[in-house]
């Protein structure tokens, strides 16, 4: 079953004619369709291509949220082996909306962490919809703690809308765990590398993506703040998203001109929704790739690099 978005409702209704037909087909009436059927997909592959060729910043917000969008789980089940993984702060709790453990990629032994936002309402509920709370960085810290440790390399996967703003949170040092993650991200003398798949939201996001290569799926997005939440600060009125997601400048395309990511990594047409393989397998390379270009580096010309990289965020869009 396809979810459409707001923008692919005129798609949403070739496609669905087109179901149509096949179901008449099938029925035995003795009609033959399947020409008029071929005809209204080609109309709607033609139709996919113009939506998807020049998106907005806002449509690309709603591309990046879809519900049916390969998680980190899909990834780490697709290019991980012998994953295990590890649970709890060793403080207060376990935050299941920061996965990780550790695993093999490429046959390598790495450390991966990722943001899980759940498939459906019961595990969307359980994962508090990809929102970490404090023990969720504090469980990336103590992951870091061991991959330094033991010389293997971080492979993060970021999708939040941001960190959980909740009270209790807040009582139990939300923005000092995030500080913390982002803190142990410059300081592990181990490669680093990170993916963002869908939303990258805020602080919450940053405390992952602080990494010595960034890749980023071509329609999802990565922000200080989410689209809603300036627009209520800026305008006071959350239904100037649109215009907020423009400002913001939060497109795997404008962050690239900006030097904040390195990689855009292409989806299939229609979004990874429409191919979680070939987009999970994308991902993939890139992660491998960016692996490859830090081998042979010490810890200390690792963490010299990425500071420099981090002090320089947004100077290559400045400059030109």
């Amino acid at each position: 079953m396809i979810t459409y978005l707001e923008f692919e409702k005129p798609l949403s209704e070739i496609e669905g004619k087109a179901a149509e037909l096949r179901a008449l087909a099938k029925s035995g009436e003795g009609v033959d369709l399947s020409k008029e059927a071929e005809a209204l997909d080609r109309k709607a592959a033609e139709m996919l291509r113009e939506l998807y060729k020049s998106l907005s910043p806002w449509q690309k917000c709603q591309v990046a949220r879809h519900p049916n969008r390969p998680h980190c789980k899909d990834y780490i089940e697709a290019l991980f082996t012998e994953f295990t993984p590890l649970a709890g702060d060793r403080n207060f709790a376990d935050d299941q909306a920061v996965m990780g453990g550790l695993a093999r990629f490429d046959d390598r032994p790495v450390i991966v962490i990722g943001h899980e936002k759940g498939h459906d309402t019961q595990t969307r509920i359980a994962r508090n919809f990809g929102m970490a709370r404090p023990e969720g960085y504090r469980k990336a810290i103590r992951l870091m703690d061991l991959a330094e440790r033991f010389g293997l390399p971080v492979i993060t996967l970021v999708d939040t809308p941001g960190a959980y703003p909740g009270k209790g949170a807040e009582e139990r040092g939300q923005a000092e765990a995030i500080a913390r993650s982002t803190q142990k991200c410059l300081q592990i003398g181990v490669p680093l590398v990170s993916a963002i798949i869908g939303e990258g939201g805020s602080g919450g996001a940053v405390a992952l993506a602080t990494a010595d290569r960034v890749a980023m799926l071509e329609h999802s997005v990565y922000s200080v703040i989410s689209p809603e939440g300036c627009a209520s600060i800026l305008w006071k009125d959350a239904e100037k998203m649109r215009e907020a997601a423009e400002a913001l400048r939060l497109t795997a395309q404008d962050l690239a001109k900006l030097g904040v990511i390195d990689r855009i990594v292409p989806e299939p047409l229609g979004g990874a929704q429409r191919d979680p393989a070939a987009s999970i397998a994308a991902v993939g390379k890139a992660l491998g790739e960016m692996l490859a270009e830090l081998d042979g580096k010490t810890g200390a010309q690792l963490m010299k690099a990425r500071r420099r990289r981090l002090l320089d965020l947004g100077a290559k869009g400045l400059a030109a």
